[in-house]
């Protein structure tokens, strides 16, 4: 791509993400403090993914996915998971009526835009598949009959570190499916402050005016699948997935070869999956469109990077003897990597 196309999508891609900077004003009149949260959301919007949210209760993460919803018209809806929820609480089922003799379906929860699975580590396994084979899919099948989903769909699933027991965790192999993964952690206090000036009132209630249509939202995924992702930056972030894998480091790039890695084959026990690769080139092209650029820079890999491979990497005993998370291998990964 020559510079002249890049300036002319350049341009397209500027006039098609205007949208991003309003929508974020009026989200930030409800929320403060999140703006991780709420970019993150906007990238599984645009980016077509779902994230997993792990943060103890109180962070707004409810309120942060409902007014999203509110802003751009999306159908929100949202889903307590306990242990005896059952998969047809979540996707639906048939209905007999004993006067026609006959079956209706009646559709669960899970066909909204905008889909909060609280808790998703406190329903048993079987639950848990329901859904997430949803957000594979993309669709519902009902009594034989196969439903899809609304679009756009996003599930935000939330989990809570804080307790453990009566929890049934999800597997690594079906955490995979979600794009990214967050960890929240507190306000400070000067957003604390706002957040007590704001909404310490009894009849306080947060609704928040439309600003974007769902046309938008969907138009805006053609235009991120347009941003350009250079030859180098597709080797980078090769380079990163392949790094976490500890029998396929010898396949890292020529710039790579002064890297120091030896010490990460006893801190990763099991490294990023093929769709690591995929979700960090989509996210990376993601973060550029919300920032209204036409191209992929290295910055934007390193930024979603953590997001990506957090929940996709398993550490070692050694590491958790250490006292090290997947975020800190990833962070020790970034540093001795070298940038295009």
């Amino acid at each position: 791509m020559n510079h002249e196309d890049i300036q002319e999508l350049q341009n397209q891609i500027k006039a098609a993400s205007s949208f991003v900077q309003t929508l974020k004003i009026e989200v930030g009149r409800f929320i403060v403090g999140q703006d991780q949260l709420i970019n993150r959301l906007l990238i599984g919007l645009v980016a077509n993914g779902h994230v997993l949210v792990e943060g103890v209760p109180g962070l707004a993460k409810t309120m942060a996915i409902n007014i999203l919803s509110q802003a751009t018209g999306c159908e929100f809806s949202r889903i307590q998971f306990t242990p005896d929820l059952l998969p047809a609480d979540v996707v639906g089922t048939t209905i007999y009526n004993p006067r026609e003799h006959t079956f209706s379906i009646k559709k669960g929860p899970v066909f909204a835009n905008l889909i909060l699975a609280d808790e998703i580590n406190r329903a048993p396994a079987k639950v848990q598949s329901a859904l997430l084979e949803a957000m594979q899919e993309r669709q519902v099948t009902i009594g034989g009959d196969t439903i899809p989903l609304p679009t756009p769909f996003l599930v935000m699933a939330t989990q809570n570190p804080m307790e453990q027991e009566g929890t049934y965790p999800l597997p690594e192999a079906q955490v995979d499916r979600f794009m990214l993964k967050l960890e929240l952690d507190y306000p400070s206090r000067e957003e604390e402050r706002v957040i007590l000036e704001r909404m310490a009132h009894p009849d306080y209630s947060a609704v928040a005016t439309g600003v974007v249509t769902t046309e938008e939202i969907l138009a805006s995924r053609k235009w991120v699948d347009k941003v350009y992702l250079d030859e180098k930056i597709m080797e980078y972030i090769l380079d990163i997935v392949f790094a976490t894998r500890s029998e396929k480091r010898d396949q890292l790039s020529a710039r790579q070869h002064d890297a120091r890695l030896d010490e990460f084959a006893d801190l990763i026990q099991y490294g990023a999956s093929p769709r690591a690769t995929i979700s960090l080139a989509i996210a990376a092209k993601a973060v550029a469109f919300l920032e209204g650029r036409a191209y992929v820079v290295p910055q934007d890999v390193k930024e979603i990077c953590p997001d990506v491979l957090r929940h996709r990497i398993v550490p070692t005993y050694e590491a958790e003897a250490e006292n090290l998370t997947t975020s800190d291998l990833i962070r020790k990964l970034l540093d001795e990597l070298r940038t295009p």
